[in-house]
């Protein structure tokens, strides 16, 4: 069982996941803005965190920089999961260091496969170069 922090200012869609997501057997965490979630990861130190793009406080590109620039958690696993779709944006996100890319809407079967397939990888060969 992981423990993966969920990074999003949608409530809705934070119960949707969470439901999915403890379900298939791990456990969550939530912050409703980037600075939350930043926080979370420093305090909680959990699996994989699923970040939203656009938050408050501070974006999701800002706190996939951050968790890149930390030695604790340059290879800590990160799914994008964001309604932001433009090819500039996938592939801005998979350079800055994201590991998966997914928009919104999803399939939320979809999205713990691909969380339990990150989880499977050893973390230094997790992260898309």
């Amino acid at each position: 069982m992981a423990t993966i922090l969920i990074a999003d200012d949608d409530d809705i869609l934070i119960e949707i996941l969470r439901f999915r997501i403890e379900a298939s057997g791990h456990s969550t965490l939530v912050a409703s803005d980037g600075l939350q979630a930043l926080e979370l990861v420093r305090t909680t130190a959990p699996d994989l965190v699923i970040l939203d793009a656009m938050m408050p406080v501070m974006t999701g590109a800002e706190v996939l920089a951050a968790l890149r620039e930390n030695d604790r958690t340059t290879d800590l696993p990160v799914i994008m999961l964001t309604a932001r779709a433009g090819e500039d944006d996938v592939v801005r996100s998979l350079r800055a260091g994201a590991n998966d890319y997914i928009t919104k809407p999803f399939i939320p079967q979809e999205l713990v496969a691909r969380i339990n397939k990150l989880l499977e990888r050893p973390r230094a060969l997790s992260r898309v170069e």
